[in-house]
């Protein structure tokens, strides 16, 4: 278990939040120098808490309650503690498999799996989500919606439609228009999850669910568009345990490491990045938590943590910086089916 942070704000910190569902509650840990954790506290989210998302400047973080009623909790992040304090609650459109703000921070993507449909809700300058302006219905199961790093397009996966949505977006007004052509397609069956942009802004990197890949696409940052390469495996080889259910996925900061989670599995896949042609090379397949959801890499690249929805716990790793290889560090309890990692660092 974990043990109680003591002297935090003395030095600027790696904070950590991990939503926990079933328990209603955010972990707030801090992320030690060496990779070893401590509880800073645990916050009631009032509800079944699962996406997270920070503003650009850490100050706020939004946390969506998928239990009725549908909304969001905007917090106060204190900049010395890591602390969190509520402000405010605001209702989303729907119930909402994904949260992320725009690169301003004036506006919150959110995205519904259930309701087949993507929001935007305006954030006041206090940073505080208002009610939602903008509702697109999409195909089945949107999943994950976010903005290009130069905040100019928006995209959003629809699981149930082997499509990504491609929007122009309007950061003034917070306005989505279909761009040309609107969405790319994955093969058939695949389920596009989540997507990761390539530091180089040539190539996104996708999860695909259903049929437990990452797939790998152009990106055209002037256009805003993406292109199809390839796909890869993230289930272990020789895995014949159920169904692949690829989840989350990240790179490390400098886009040399792209990792997957995949849950039937329960592991993490590590990939090497070609930053030249965006092809992926598979390092190993590395045990984790069971059920792993969600993962995080911490922002300077050298620790990856990754929470168990049946474990009910988290492990810390050191990322290799020569080979990507995780090496597992200390296993930590957290709450009840946590899912959604968060890592920032204070000022």
């Amino acid at each position: 278990m974990l043990g109680c942070a003591l002297g935090i704000g003395a030095n600027a910190a790696t904070m950590v939040y991990v939503s926990n569902a079933d328990s209603k509650d955010i972990s707030v840990l801090q992320l030690n120098k060496d990779g070893s954790l401590d509880l800073v506290e645990q916050v009631p989210a009032g509800g079944t808490v699962m996406p997270l998302a920070f503003s650009p400047d850490h100050r706020r973080l939004y946390a969506s309650l998928r239990s009725q009623p549908y909304s969001v909790t905007t917090f106060a992040v204190d900049q010395q503690s890591g602390k969190l304090k509520a402000l405010s609650t605001a209702p989303l459109a729907d119930n909402m498999a994904n949260l992320a703000t725009d690169k301003t921070g004036r506006f919150l993507f959110a995205a519904s799996y259930t309701g087949h449909k993507i929001s935007v809700n305006p954030i006041s300058s206090a940073g505080l989500v208002q009610e939602p302006a903008t509702v697109i219905n999409t195909g089945k199961n949107a999943h994950a919606v976010g903005s290009d790093p130069k905040n100019r397009f928006v995209f959003a996966s629809n699981l149930g439609s082997d499509v990504i949505l491609q929007f122009k977006f309007d950061a003034a007004t917070g306005k989505l228009t279909p761009n040309t052509p609107p969405s790319v397609a994955t093969k058939a069956g695949a389920g596009p999850r989540h997507f990761v942009f390539h530091p180089n802004l040539r190539y996104v990197f996708a999860t695909n669910e259903l049929d437990g890949t990452v797939s790998t696409y152009s990106y055209d940052a002037a256009q805003g568009t993406l292109k199809l390469k390839g796909s890869v495996s993230a289930v272990p080889p020789g895995f014949k345990g159920g169904a692949p259910a690829a989840a989350d996925i990240h790179l490390t900061p400098d886009g040399r490491f792209l990792y997957a989670s995949e849950r039937t599995s329960s592991t993490l896949t590590a990939y090497r990045v070609n930053a030249g042609t965006g092809e992926l090379t598979t390092i190993g397949n590395f045990a984790t938590e069971t059920q792993p959801r969600g993962f995080n890499i911490d922002p300077q690249g050298k620790y990856l943590l990754a929470a168990g929805q049946k474990s009910n716990g988290l492990t810390s790793y050191a990322i290799n910086p020569k080979t990507g290889a995780l090496t597992p560090l200390r296993h930590y309890g957290l709450g009840s089916n946590p899912n959604w990692v968060e890592i920032i660092a204070l000022p």
